[in-house]
């Protein structure tokens, strides 16, 4: 692993070729043939690089260094995050589809799963964690389903803000997109659609494997009929709910 790990070290410091062989006193074309693993370094040139990059030497050469970055968190609250980075080691932006959604549930916090997964880009996005999702089903229009949900991630349920809307990920419920309120009674949280056909629900903090937080949304549909069998629904909501409170007087 040692070519691959000095290529990685060397542009997570940002350093060019010239500047890192520079420092450790070495012909800059030495470290290419270093990089692209021609040749080797000898003991004290492994300290050096170890030294200068706070590594140790076994891990210099044995170990893939840029699954380090896959973890980001652990905490009491929630599991492990794992997340894939481009060539500046800024975050990509993953899509999970609906297709995906089953092996992510068993795969979110493997490494090589998280690779492999498409990636999107968004100018101007804020710098942090980021994710998107496929959603599916009418439960929060007038999002309509098959739009692409791009979230951030939340790394304490302490940040989970009422009212907001968020997916929400755990073995139980699967992946969902919901708007959410923390429970008052304590260490749950009280799921809800837009969508009022659908009743609230509730989901305990240990059920809960990640939470994303709505940041943008991405839809591929310039149809009126969904929105116009929206508001028929919402009519026929408010006829129902006038002939009942009718009914009651």
């Amino acid at each position: 692993m040692l070519g691959n790990n000095l290529k990685y070290l060397r542009k997570k410091h940002k350093l060019s070729q010239q500047e890192l062989s520079e420092t450790l006193d070495l012909p800059r074309t030495t470290l290419g043939d270093y990089e692209r693993e021609k040749t080797e370094p000898n003991i004290a040139m492994l300290i050096k690089m170890a030294k200068y990059f706070d590594v140790n030497i076994d891990t210099l050469v044995a170990q893939d260094i840029s699954h380090n970055d896959y973890e980001v968190m652990r905490n009491k609250d929630l599991r492990i995050l794992a997340i894939s980075v481009d060539k500046n080691n800024d975050s990509n932006i993953e899509l999970v589809d609906t297709k995906a959604e089953a092996g992510y549930l068993d795969s979110y916090h493997n490494p090589e799963y998280i690779m492999d997964l498409p990636k999107i880009a968004l100018p101007n996005i804020p710098k942090g964690t980021y994710r998107a999702f496929e959603i599916q089903g009418d439960s929060m229009l007038p999002i309509e389903s098959g739009s692409v949900i791009i979230c951030s991630y939340i790394e304490k349920l302490s940040e989970v803000k009422d009212d907001k809307t968020y997916i929400i990920v755990s073995k139980r419920e699967g992946m969902v997109y919901k708007r959410v309120r923390v429970d008052p009674e304590g260490n749950r949280l009280i799921l809800i659609s837009d969508n009022t056909l659908y009743l609230p629900y509730k989901i305990v903090f240990s059920d809960i494997d990640e939470i994303w937080q709505y940041h943008a949304h991405v839809s591929f549909s310039d149809d009126l009929q969904d929105m116009e069998k929206m508001e028929a629904q919402i009519i026929d909501i408010h006829k129902k709910v006038n002939d009942l409170h009718d009914r009651l007087n």
